[in-house]
């Protein structure tokens, strides 16, 4: 016995709404673009210098209290959130205080912490502090830059790599479904404001890695399926080269999101923006291979010449992954 998502022959005709799918990823990304210019992102110290410290208490979280016990220090922009996570008991009341960098300093000193912390269990003496993270101005300018650079680099990787594997309209195809994803995970990060650091980074490249991986395996078979059926309309073969991967896209994206799915849920916060993303990702990801990459791929066409050997369609058929 074997579990079946689908079954075995299916011939839906994904490409039908080709034309409405695209324009409707073309707006999203329009919109993605206008929140992250109008609202912009939520950055963690890795981005914006300073310090964070988390506290644990046995009493609820006073916000109030705690800004008033702070105020006195002169520390500038001082944000204080509550956390709340469905794992906590009642008694595990956590709260997330970030310290702006300081002007003339790299870091926040060890001074100024101690005076926070003292200054904070004069108002709960049950407060303790599980960590502390600072980041200077100087350093999170660099990773700023390096998380450009990384992103960068994966994605003319890939370029290059599709490329050499398929055909030039297949790359153009596959980064745009990349680029697709990239900035509606960075939309959706600006709309929600969740937390963007460099966990967030590791989630966007992981996305890339994800989303490249299920196109590729589609494209695999477009490419087999148009050295068999060289008479076939481009459009009737996309079509048929989806449905035959349909399961295995199913599957692996199933999978992928059951355990997702339990990791924000039981993950606790430190990891729920990571998390999310990634998950948001495989969704964006699975649907992008479909109707982002095959549809630049059918408006720019394949050459495909039927007096031409059983290996043409492709400029590098014969390269093993």
């Amino acid at each position: 016995m074997r579990l079946r998502l689908v079954p075995d022959e299916t011939h839906w005709d994904f490409m039908k709404w080709r034309h409405w799918t695209f324009g409707a990823s073309v707006i999203a990304m329009v919109a993605s673009l206008i929140i992250w210019a109008v609202m912009g992102l939520n950055f963690g110290i890795d981005f914006l210098g300073g310090t964070t410290i988390r506290t644990e208490s046995t009493q609820a979280v006073d916000v109030g209290a705690y800004r008033a016990a702070l105020d006195p220090l002169a520390l500038g922009d001082v944000t204080i959130t509550e956390v709340f996570d469905p794992t906590f008991g009642p008694d595990e009341n956590v709260a997330q205080i970030r310290i702006q960098a300081q002007e003339g300093a790299e870091s926040v000193t060890p001074e100024t912490i101690a005076a926070v912390e003292a200054a904070l269990q004069q108002v709960d003496p049950s407060l303790t502090f599980p960590s502390v993270e600072s980041v200077g101005p100087k350093v999170s300018g660099e990773l700023i830059m390096t998380a450009l650079i990384a992103v960068g680099a994966s994605l003319a990787a890939i370029l290059f790599y599709i490329w050499l594997r398929f055909e030039w309209q297949f790359s153009v195809g596959a980064i745009a479904a990349l680029i697709h994803d990239v900035v509606l995970t960075v939309g959706v990060f600006s709309l929600l404001q969740i937390r963007f650091d460099l966990a967030t980074i590791a989630a966007i490249l992981t996305i890339i890695g994800y989303s490249i991986n299920d196109t590729v395996v589609i494209f695999d078979r477009l490419r087999e399926n148009l050295i068999k059926f060289k008479k076939t309309p481009l459009i009737e073969v996309m079509n048929r080269s989806v449905n035959e991967t349909l399961s295995r896209t199913l599957m692996t994206s199933g999978t992928t999101i059951l355990a997702l799915v339990a990791l924000i849920a039981l993950g606790g916060d430190v990891i729920r923006g990571f998390v999310f993303a990634i998950l948001w990702g495989v969704v964006v990801g699975t649907y992008s291979s479909v109707y982002v990459a095959k549809n630049v791929v059918l408006m720019l066409g394949v050459e495909r010449d039927p007096k031409k050997p059983s290996d043409a369609g492709t400029q590098f058929a014969d390269i093993d992954a």
